[in-house]
């Protein structure tokens, strides 16, 4: 049993933080910038919440995070009550925020400097992945930090895995977002085109999903999508947070992500037809507007 912090407790940290305490056996601190949501984890699930990032990550062995976006993370590491000011020396950050590499590489090395290990460990799955604690969790950092953090990280994940060094993980779920956006669109279409063919989407699916288009978008998302239902999963409006990070990254290290970039704009005009909270696949409800 190891000593845990949990910074974040939105869709995706409070299932993982329980996991971490449930399956895990950890003891588990937690703190959320809305203290009502960590009041209510407490109530479902024991432990103890803390007023700041940095009251949660003191004496801590692992201080998870799983937060908005980088000036967020930078907020609760290395902000005026960040955890980095209370973390003990040898004690393991891990990072499960979707964020740029380029702060997963600031924040390795800062940790660095103050004896911490850091490791940036963003995650895919979804909503359903961390609640039924089954999340791919993409690692960053040195392989000793790495071996010291994976078996806690295993509590909510089905495959944990080592990408390279700092900022290797955000990399890595990069190139994720980028395949997801391709297949989604691309799935989109062939149903709008059979709905337009009048075929039995059903049937095409179940024939089609056994052969080399079978994805698991499509055998997750093609039934919601052919009834026009929306309103669960990942949120438009954070995967536009992704693929603007993505697409970022792509102008500084000089890839081409033509299909990706259109997407994202795909993806703009769902955000203008009120879909903002509408879970990816509702790249359909654009075609069929």
């Amino acid at each position: 049993m190891a000593k845990v912090a949990f910074i974040g407790l939105g869709v995706m940290g409070y299932p993982m933080a329980a996991h971490l305490k449930n399956r895990g056996g950890h003891e588990v601190t937690v703190y959320n910038r809305t203290a009502s949501k960590a009041e209510k984890w407490v109530k479902e699930h024991g432990g103890s919440m803390a007023a700041t990032p940095a009251e949660a990550a003191k004496a801590k062995d692992f201080v998870f995070a799983c937060v908005g976006n980088d000036d967020d993370l930078r907020y609760v590491t290395i902000g005026p009550d960040g955890a980095f000011q209370t973390m003990s020396p040898n004690s393991v950050f891990i990072d499960n925020t979707t964020a740029s590499a380029a702060v997963a590489r600031e924040l390795a090395d800062k940790a660095r400097e103050l004896g911490l290990g850091f490791v940036d460990a963003p995650v895919s799955g979804g909503q359903a992945g961390a609640e039924n604690g089954v999340l791919t969790v993409m690692c960053g950092g040195d392989e000793a930090t790495f071996q010291k953090a994976r078996p806690v990280i295993e509590a909510y994940a089905r495959m944990v895995g080592l990408m390279g060094p700092a900022g290797a993980g955000q990399l890595t779920k990069m190139i994720n977002q980028i395949c997801i956006a391709g297949l989604l669109q691309g799935l989109a279409e062939g149903i709008h085109f059979g709905k337009k063919a009048g075929l039995d989407i059903k049937k095409v699916i179940e024939v089609i999903s056994k052969g080399a288009a079978g994805s698991w978008q499509m055998e997750n998302r093609y039934k919601t999508m052919n009834e026009g239902r929306y309103d669960f999963g990942f949120a438009v409006d954070w995967m536009r947070k992704d693929l603007e990070i993505c697409l970022s990254e792509a102008d500084r290290n000089g890839a081409r992500l033509p299909v990706t970039a259109l997407v994202d704009q795909f993806y703009k005009e769902v955000q203008q037809m009120g879909g903002n909270r509408w879970d990816t696949s509702s790249l359909l409800a654009r075609l069929e507007r």
